[in-house]
């Protein structure tokens, strides 16, 4: 694909709640920004406007990833799109019906940071994928993320609120109902991570350990509220996939 030695060119994550743009020029990732899903005919000529950034040009190539078939059908109608196969991946090991979006965020950050890694995404999924020095793929493991875990509650419980994610970690024994359900999936998940984390550092002591998607903030100064010596290795960066999708 060589369309990324453009000097200028756009990258579409399609995932499951939202479009994730980037802008790229001249080798630099310059813009980044969401979108809600746009699903009205596509002009094969021009990428429609109300998507893009002020100043954009509505006519550059478009890499194009996705976790969403009926999304990817629109955006196949652009001339100048190339879509990302799971074969274009350059992980060995990879199963048939991985999500698109751990492939591109584990090749990321192995070109960012080097292998080993594991990746920790916190997207609408928080999902675990692990690269070996080989880069062959490990394993992994998928769960509902932060705010799917706390809509569900209200979403099935009509007595139970709708509570949006704390900025700091809650106190772990609630006096309150609204208390009660931060303490138990945050710090569940927290647990739960560092139950991975532990494990995978057992095997590979040298890993790097890299948080990506949208509450990977949230849930980094979690970690370190709770634990800072032992989270220390832990790093932060949002655009994971889209240093995959540049390195391919």
């Amino acid at each position: 694909m060589a369309l990324t030695k453009s000097i200028e060119w756009l990258a579409l994550v399609i995932g499951n709640s939202h479009l994730h743009w980037g802008y790229f020029k001249n080798g630099f990732l310059h813009s980044c920004w969401d979108t809600h899903y746009y699903n009205e005919p596509i002009n094969k000529l021009m990428l429609p406007s109300e998507v893009l950034l002020a100043n954009i040009p509505n006519t550059l190539p478009l890499v194009v990833a996705s976790v969403v078939p009926k999304q990817t059908t629109i955006w196949r109608e652009y001339h100048g799109v190339n879509i990302i196969e799971l074969n274009n991946i350059p992980i060995k090991n990879l199963y048939l019906n991985i999500g698109i979006d751990r492939a591109l965020a584990a090749l990321g950050a192995g070109v960012t940071y080097s292998y080993p890694c594991l990746v920790i995404d916190a997207g609408t999924a928080l999902t675990f994928t692990g690269v070996d020095e080989n880069y062959t793929f490990i394993g992994g493991a998928i769960l509902p993320g932060l705010k799917l875990q706390f809509d569900s509650l209200s979403s099935k419980i009509e007595t139970l609120p709708n509570v949006n994610l704390p900025k700091k970690l809650p106190c772990q024994w609630s006096k309150s109902t609204m208390g009660a359900i931060k303490s138990g999936i945050i710090h569940t998940i927290i647990s739960g991570m560092k139950i991975f984390i532990d494990n995978w550092l057992t095997i590979y002591p040298q890993s790097h350990i890299i948080l990506t998607g949208g509450d990977s903030i949230a849930l980094y100064n979690y970690f370190i509220e709770k634990d800072s010596n032992n989270f220390s290795r832990l790093k932060v960066d949002r655009n994971l996939i889209f240093w995959g999708i540049k390195s391919i």
